[in-house]
C-alpha cells in the first residue's frame, strides 16, 4: 500500500506518516481465544502542526456482528521521534518554541535514524484510572514495536508493571498486539488485539479529531 504524504506534512513526521487518519475495527481480549470477549475500537492519530501526532483511542465492549454493549477504555497521549530536544520544541508548559523548525527536509530527518531501518520513537498513553505509560520503540517502515520504558500509577490503578504494543500494516489494515506485565518478575501475557480498517476522515487527519464515526454500530 503506498503512503500518501499530505504536501505539508512537516518532514518529521514521515516515518509515522502511514498510521495518520482513523481507523476502526474489532479486538478480542486477552489471547484472543474463540470464547475471548469481543471489542470494537476507533483510533485517531491527528497531525498538531508541531513535531508530534496525537494520538486518541476508543473502545467498547461489542457483539460480533459490531453491535456496541458499554464503553471499555479509552487512551489518549502524543507520538513522535525519539530525539534531543531542540529550541523549536514546544514548552515546558506554555513556552513557545522557535518559529523556525529543526528538521525541514527529508535529509534532515534521515540523520534520526538509529540505524539503516528503524527511526527511534517515543509516545505517552494516559488512561482513565490515574495510569499513565512511557513507550520509546522503533519505527521500521509499515512496522511500530513500543517498549514501556515508565508507568505511573495512582490509586484508581490495578496491578500493571510494564507493557509493549507492536503495530503493522498488512493489506492495507492495521494489525496491533499488546502485552502487559502485571507484576516485577512476571513475563509478558497478551491483553488485547485488534485489526482496524483506515476510514475516510472528515478533517484528514487534523486536528480538531471527528467524533465516533460507527454508522450501524449503536444499539437502538
Amino acid at each position: 500500500m503506498a503512503i500518501e504524504l499530505p504536501y505539508d506534512l512537516l518532514p518529521e513526521l514521515a516515518p509515522l506518516a502511514w498510521v495518520i487518519g482513523s481507523w476502526e475495527g474489532q479486538g478480542r481480549l486477552g489471547a484472543g481465544e474463540e470464547d475471548s470477549e469481543i471489542f470494537y475500537q476507533r483510533v485517531d492519530f491527528a497531525e498538531t502542526g508541531l513535531p508530534f501526532l496525537q494520538y486518541r483511542a476508543e473502545t467498547w465492549l461489542s457483539e460480533e456482528d459490531g453491535t456496541l454493549i458499554r464503553p471499555l477504555t479509552f487512551e489518549s497521549g502524543y507520538w513522535a521521534i525519539d530525539r534531543q530536544r531542540h529550541s523549536a520544541d514546544v514548552g515546558p508548559g506554555m513556552k513557545p518554541a522557535d518559529i523556525v523548525p529543526a528538521y525541514r527536509s527529508a535529509a534532515d530527518v534521515e540523520q534520526l535514524r538509529k540505524n539503516e531501518t528503524d527511526f527511534p520513537i517515543t509516545a505517552t498513553i494516559t488512561h482513565p484510572g490515574s495510569m499513565s505509560e512511557l513507550y520509546y520503540g522503533i519505527v521500521r517502515g509499515p512496522q511500530i514495536q513500543l517498549n514501556a520504558d515508565a508507568v505511573l500509577l495512582g490509586t484508581l490503578s490495578g496491578n500493571y508493571h510494564s507493557a509493549n504494543r507492536i503495530y503493522g500494516l498488512v493489506n492495507g489494515q492495521m494489525f496491533w498486539r499488546w502485552d502487559v506485565v502485571e507484576a516485577e518478575g512476571e513475563q509478558p501475557q497478551p491483553h488485547a488485539s485488534g485489526i482496524l480498517d483506515k476510514m475516510p476522515s472528515e478533517n484528514d487527519g487534523r486536528l480538531p479529531p471527528g467524533k465516533p464515526h460507527l454508522p450501524g454500530k449503536h444499539e437502538t
